[in-house]
């Protein structure tokens, strides 16, 4: 079970973001709340990057602050690459007093977990991820590479980190391309992040997955947080949606590795923890 916000912390002042569009959206979220859709991302947002994803867990003060959040506002979701039964596991999401409505769009969207059923709900899985991941191996081998990297398996995807590498840069590059190509003999795309290449099946990422989700809900704002090159198109969409009129907010959870993410983003945080800070922040000042 996952406990509350302590009443006893100072949440610090929520900050003033940096655009226009980030003000108007802050403040259409403070003034109508329950009409507000809040998304996050999990790894980097929610949850501090780790060498090895499977180690990943939610910041320690992050379910508290979604729980003492969640009640106040349209919905909460979280929007990951992760499968959803692995973010649920990893972020202690199931059985919170205050999350029972919280949503986890795991995959990109496809696979879909509701905290109200505690079941996951997908479509079958895409044959080229199977074939994908028996010719990998020698792929990364022929690379040349290949030290230091290892596989992850997603289940509905298969991805190759080279954090550990020597020269994890020069790896990450060396990869793209053998990668790309492998991916495309199978009818799969390549998704980049930091220091991973993810291989998976077209047709749906996070933009897709949180204007559906807003559109479900029938949401009149939205705010969407993230850290990483798989969170470009939750930021596009929540651009699309202030050109039709729906207030947003776009946060970017620190990180010099993504600068083009922090370019566009209202306001910049540090880290997973002042993702949690503002949550906090945001919690106080929203009426019940």
């Amino acid at each position: 079970m996952g406990s509350q916000a302590d009443p006893s912390k100072t949440p610090t002042p929520l900050p003033t973001p940096a655009t226009q569009a980030g003000r108007d959206g802050l403040d259409a979220i403070l003034a109508r709340p329950e009409r507000a859709v809040l998304a996050f991302d999990f790894d980097g947002t929610l949850a501090p990057i780790v060498p090895d994803p499977e180690q990943a867990r939610a910041h320690p003060d992050a379910v508290p602050a979604l729980a003492a959040l969640a009640p106040k506002v349209a919905s909460v979701a979280v929007v990951t690459g992760r499968p959803a039964d692995v973010a649920v596991r990893h972020g202690g999401f199931a059985d919170v007093p205050g999350l029972e409505h919280l949503v986890v769009l795991g995959h990109y969207g496809a696979e879909r977990w509701d905290a109200v059923t505690g079941t996951v709900t997908a479509p079958p899985p895409h044959p080229g991820v199977a074939a994908v991941r028996a010719e990998l191996p020698g792929v990364l081998d022929r690379s040349g590479a290949w030290q230091g990297t290892w596989i992850e398996e997603k289940g509905r995807a298969v991805a190759v980190h080279t954090r550990r590498a020597s020269d994890p840069q020069a790896a990450f590059e060396a990869l793209r391309e053998p990668l790309t190509d492998l991916a495309a003999r199978h009818g799969l795309v390549v998704e980049p992040g930091r220091l991973v290449l993810e291989l998976r099946p077209p047709g749906m990422d996070k933009g897709v997955a949180l204007r559906e989700y807003v559109r479900e809900v029938g949401a009149g704002m939205v705010a969407y947080a993230g850290d990483d090159l798989g969170d470009l198109p939750a930021f596009a969409a929540v651009e699309e949606l202030r050109s039709n009129g729906v207030p947003g907010l776009l946060v970017c959870s620190g990180s010099n590795e993504v600068k083009e993410l922090a370019d566009r983003a209202d306001l910049v945080v540090d880290g997973p923890a002042g993702v949690v800070r503002l949550l906090e922040s945001l919690a106080t000042q929203m009426r019940p």
